[in-house]
């Protein structure tokens, strides 16, 4: 039975121009497409199958990430259905000279675990078994509530 702390992942990426909207910040649609690829990452640890994106659930973009800095993206599944794997995120907007950060970012995102012919397959359940754990499991549920 895969962990929590197991299905934790956290990538950088560094903001170049091509990243970017008009006002020279990181566009929306790029950050989106990162923590998709960073949550289901997550989700495929923790399933040990392939995992297809389902539903993206509220995506608020609370502050920009400028140009030259790095995108630091988090990941790790909270909860679990019977093929479903339900992973929470998180973004900050990194200074990659001070490593000073400030969220930018947070969404849950639900996956679909799937076979080699696109069927649904059955998911492990999830176990935390750390108290880093749990406090990361409950941050998720005091957000949803």
């Amino acid at each position: 039975m895969p962990t929590l702390l197991e299905t934790r992942i956290k990538n950088r990426f560094r903001v170049q121009p091509n990243h970017a909207n008009n006002n020279d910040t990181l566009h929306g649609g790029n950050l989106m497409k990162w923590l998709d690829e960073v949550s289901a990452m997550s989700a495929m640890r923790f399933a040990g199958e392939t995992c297809v994106t389902a539903r993206v659930n509220e995506l608020d973009f609370e502050r920009p990430i400028r140009i030259g800095d790095t995108a630091l993206v988090e990941a790790y599944v909270y909860d679990s259905g019977r093929t479903s794997v339900h992973v929470a995120l998180r973004a900050w907007r990194e200074e990659p000279r001070s490593g000073e950060t400030e969220k930018t970012t947070e969404s849950t995102f639900t996956f679909v675990a799937i076979d080699e012919n696109g069927e649904t397959v059955p998911v492990p359940d999830l176990s935390v078994e750390t108290e880093e754990g749990e406090r990361l499991r409950d941050r998720v549920h005091e957000i949803e509530d």
